[in-house]
């Protein structure tokens, strides 16, 4: 039997959903995505910062789902995004 998927008002509510129903009923509404996957990591970058700076982006990265070391890439990749343009850039 294919269902419906249906429109959710926030993420809250779709991820109740799901944790309630099988995906396997809603294959026909599902389509096919391209994943383009970013190059393997290959260097190691190590910053020192105080403990309390730690502690707080520790809080953050757990609220998000995430480490902390993917926390902090992601905000070292927006900074870099964010400063285009500037003398600072990288491409």
């Amino acid at each position: 039997m294919n269902k419906k998927i249906p429109k959710f008002k926030s993420i809250k509510e779709e991820a109740k959903f799901w944790d309630n129903h099988d995906v396997t009923d809603y294959l026909s509404e599902l389509k096919p995505v391209k994943l383009k996957f970013e190059k393997e990591k290959q260097e190691v970058l190590t910053v020192r910062i105080q403990a309390s700076i730690k502690d707080k982006m520790e809080g953050l990265a757990k609220k998000h789902g995430i480490n902390l070391s993917t926390l902090a890439r992601i905000w070292l990749i927006d900074k870099l995004r964010q400063s285009k343009g500037s003398s600072l850039a990288v491409s």
